[in-house]
């Protein structure tokens, strides 16, 4: 996603962390995607409810030091397959028992992570913190909020091929409560 979905703040690494970590104090869920995110979360001792992570950044693997911290901490660990460009049933899922079970988890994904972000948005509890990276750039900064939610809702369904239709169903059923996907 070229145009950021939240507040972008500009910079890398810790120094990045920093200038929004004030604003951490007590969101409903804390969420990050993305390896190097993870990481410098982790490293400023800052531990997010869920992780999404699959071990590259850019399209290319990413350190073994950035790997290893990832692997940190009390988590439970799930491994989904998603190709790139895709948002697959088995992530969807993954991401909406992550919400519901209330375990820090790290979801690991063999294939790409980028695209997480948007049903992360959906289906994370009103008050979250969703973190991503904008490579090249910094770190995006989404307040979960009900107009977040709808304006990503919109974006979503332009995006969603005809061939993920069911992932698009199994999200609205998960928005409206039902537990039966």
């Amino acid at each position: 996603m070229k145009k950021p979905l939240g507040k972008l703040y500009r910079g890398s690494g810790r120094d990045t962390i920093e200038k929004f970590a004030g604003k951490l104090a007590n969101p409903t869920k804390l969420i990050s995607v993305g390896d190097v995110t993870t990481f410098h979360l982790l490293e400023a001792g800052i531990f997010p409810d869920l992780c999404i992570v699959d071990n590259r950044t850019k399209r290319k693997p990413v350190s073994e030091d950035v790997s290893s911290r990832n692997k940190d901490g009390d988590y439970t660990e799930v491994t989904v397959e998603n190709p790139a460009g895709l948002i697959t049933d088995e992530l969807i899922n993954s991401i909406s028992e992550a919400f519901v079970s209330g375990k820090a988890l790290r979801i690991f994904v063999r294939g790409e992570e980028d695209l997480a972000t948007l049903p992360v948005i959906l289906m994370a509890p009103l008050g979250s913190v969703v973190l991503y990276g904008q490579p090249d750039e910094g770190v995006v900064f989404v307040e979960v909020t009900e107009s977040k939610k709808e304006e990503i809702r919109i974006l979503f369904e332009k995006l969603i091929s005809q061939e993920q239709e069911s992932e698009l169903y199994n999200i609205r059923r998960i928005l409206d409560g039902h537990t039966d996907y």
